[in-house]
């Protein structure tokens, strides 16, 4: 575990058995997240960014998942050892997480009030009723709910996508975390709303001091947000550093083409440049370097084909490629995620 982590990731593989064969969700992932740290983790749908979070907490289902391999460390315990009630303590209490499609993911039978009190319950049966009440009722006005006391007793029917979001961070930061797991918080929200959200998360994070893992497809989002970066690709990470050596100096083809195929507001209207291909199956994931079929730094070099590459173990920015440093003179401007380099929060 590295000095200082509170969030340690070994090594993590996590793997389903399904009908066409083994799915290999998450590939021996390995990062760190400190205390009061942001990590953003980026990357496609289906590599492996949720389901590492979800192993976590604890929360893969077995059958048909398992944890292959790895260890997961939080504050020096290994949580794949802890046992069912420990982990029950630790869930919403030290650890919580933000769950994708806000909508769907409270109770639709309970109030947003009986949802908020049962969070804060769970963890201690000493509070009463009326206090935990009280309590749903700061929380709420904390995420920005006007007229808190009255909306306690509505249904998520009653609310827009964007409220049932504040209401999911106010359950999260109800017990004051050490670690929030933010999956996906502003998916499916317009603009106005996901800028909100995101102050919403900034403010909690004062508030509580926690660390934030940011799970994200949204570049943007996490230029704003995070300090560090982990990029996962079929199931592995692919390259990991700071903000802004990243975005403005990408080691990876991956991410050089994630951050290709974004717009441009200090550019002229031009055709996006998609990364080539599909993301590859992983039942049958490709030998050597699993982006070798899709990239453009390939070129007929068999040591990608047959060769996987490492991450490495030494410097903070890091890249999974045999010829990451063909890319270090091609760099991408701030301007792909805002309007310049201090909005995006980039080189801070």
């Amino acid at each position: 575990m590295s000095a200082g982590a509170l969030l340690s990731v070994r090594d993590l593989a996590v793997e389903f058995r399904t009908s066409e064969g083994v799915v290999h969700a998450v590939d021996h992932v390995s990062y760190d997240v400190g205390g009061g740290e942001v990590v953003g983790v980026v990357g496609e749908s289906g590599c492996g960014k949720t389901v590492t979070a979800l192993a976590v907490l604890g929360l893969i289902a077995t059958p048909p998942g398992r944890i292959a391999a790895g260890e997961i460390l939080f504050d020096g315990r290994d949580l794949l050892q802890a046992s069912r009630r420990e982990l029950q303590h630790l869930r919403g209490n030290e650890i919580s997480m933000i769950f994708q499609d806000p909508q769907s993911s409270l109770n639709p039978v309970f109030t947003i009030g009986q949802q908020i009190v049962a969070v804060l319950r769970a963890h201690d049966r000493r509070l009463s009723n009326r206090a935990a009440r009280a309590r749903a009722v700061e929380l709420l006005d904390k995420v920005g709910i006007t007229d808190a006391p009255g909306r306690l007793h509505e249904y998520p029917h009653q609310w827009s996508g964007g409220m049932c979001q504040r209401a999911m961070i106010a359950m999260a930061i109800a017990n004051r975390p050490r670690l929030l797991i933010a999956d996906e918080p502003t998916t499916a929200l317009d603009v106005t709303i996901q800028a909100q959200v995101l102050d919403v998360l900034r403010e909690a994070q004062h508030d509580t001091g926690a660390a934030i893992v940011l799970i994200t497809h949204d570049l943007g989002v996490v230029a704003e947000m995070a300090g560090r970066v982990v990029v996962m690709y079929a199931g592995g990470v692919v390259e990991t550093g700071w903000v802004g050596d990243l975005f403005a100096s990408p080691r990876h083809p991956y991410t050089l083409g994630l951050l290709a195929s974004l717009p441009r507001l200090d550019a002229e209207v031009e055709r996006l440049d998609p990364i080539a291909g599909q993301p590859p199956s992983l039942v049958r994931r490709p030998s050597g370097c699993a982006f070798h079929p899709r990239c453009r730094l390939r070129q007929g070099r068999d040591r990608c084909v047959d060769e996987r590459p490492a991450l490495g173990v030494k410097g903070v920015h890091r890249a999974a490629c045999h010829f990451s440093h063909e890319l270090s003179g091609e760099t991408v401007s701030a301007g792909a995620t805002g309007a310049s380099g201090e909005r995006a929060g980039i080189g801070r």
